[in-house]
């Protein structure tokens, strides 16, 4: 769609309510009956986004020296000629987004040429690329897991207690230290329950204290999900209402986890499934006997995955995850 100032226009919060939803989408960015034509495709299934082109007569589609934008040429309808540029990394969907717009934009109410749109987009935004740039979405959805299990530790203790329990801003080895035990929270979004561990400490029980681990999935949550700045909101203005003391500690732990009330914020996520807890004995882990053994005790920093998908949840968890929702 185009609107006849501002050039062509599609708020993310449509393209998310398809991802969402699963359903695919077309909408035309140029003018009816112009040329050349410049669409805007959500993929069957709701599962990527793309921005078709059409191509002159002997034209091909410019390279991309970008690893995580492809370029293709597909032949659409009666033979019609189109590149279809895309993103190879379904996370960086939403940034995307805006780059296909710029782009679009750049051809259409720009007249360019594809190739001119394209490489100019991405050399202005190249200028950008050594700016401070917000949270990651890993780290985003890593936030709103552990809000969600913040949240639910404050139904069972309190929020002065569930703040003052949230370590892993403050540089301790698990997210959360309860009188009892600890929590480590992962959150992801792939089809898998595949998380990254950083450290061989990060699965190590404190002596004495047994070490949960609570592995998350969230997806795209289209217009009933919420997105990172609804989350934190209803948690400062809950811990204001209730825990006024713990308030100066949370707005901390935010700021040392990356968030910043400044940054646009309009991605919507929502649990994909029931949360999984494991006792961290019976998650695949690497320990300090298994590198000691395997004669790597030398190796002070680690970084791999694990894959949880399929194990039973622990029947003895302290704390109940059933039914969890974004705050």
């Amino acid at each position: 769609m185009t609107d006849a100032e501002s050039g062509p226009v599609l708020a993310w919060s449509t393209v998310e309510h398809y991802l969402g939803e699963g359903l695919g989408a077309s909408y035309r960015l140029s003018a009816a009956d112009s040329h050349p034509v410049v669409s805007y495709e959500i993929g069957d299934g709701g599962r990527d986004i793309a921005l078709f082109v059409e191509l002159a007569p002997r034209r091909q589609p410019p390279r991309s020296s970008l690893p995580a934008v492809d370029i293709d040429q597909v032949a659409v309808g009666t033979g019609l000629r189109m590149a279809r540029i895309r993103t190879t990394q379904t996370e960086l969907m939403r940034d995307f987004h805006d780059m296909a717009l710029a782009i679009a934009d750049r051809i259409v109410t720009g007249n360019r040429s594809l190739d001119h749109a394209f490489h100019e987009t991405v050399d202005n935004w190249s200028s950008l690329l050594d700016r401070p740039v917000g949270m990651s979405v890993e780290r985003r959805i890593g936030l709103l897991g552990e809000l969600a299990i913040l949240r639910r530790l404050a139904d069972s203790y309190g929020w002065e207690a569930a703040v003052d329990a949230w370590t892993g801003p403050y540089g301790e080895e698990h997210d959360f230290a309860l009188v009892d035990f600890d929590i480590e929270v992962k959150t992801t979004l792939s089809e898998r329950r595949r998380h990254v561990i950083h450290g061989i400490g990060q699965l190590q029980p404190a002596p004495d204290r047994p070490l949960w681990f609570a592995s998350l999935r969230f997806t795209r949550g289209g217009t009933g999900g919420r997105t990172l700045t609804e989350s934190v909101q209803a948690v400062r203005a809950t811990v204001t209402d209730r825990a006024p003391a713990a308030l100066t500690r949370l707005n901390s732990a935010l700021e040392r986890c990356g968030w910043s009330p400044g940054r646009a914020d309009d991605e919507r996520w929502t649990p994909r499934e029931e949360a999984l807890v494991l006792a961290a004995e019976s998650v695949p882990r690497l320990t300090p006997e298994i590198l000691a053994a395997a004669t790597l005790e030398r190796i002070s920093s680690i970084r791999y995955e694990t894959d949880v998908t399929g194990l039973a949840p622990a029947p003895d968890a302290p704390v109940d995850l059933s039914g969890l929702r974004l705050p």
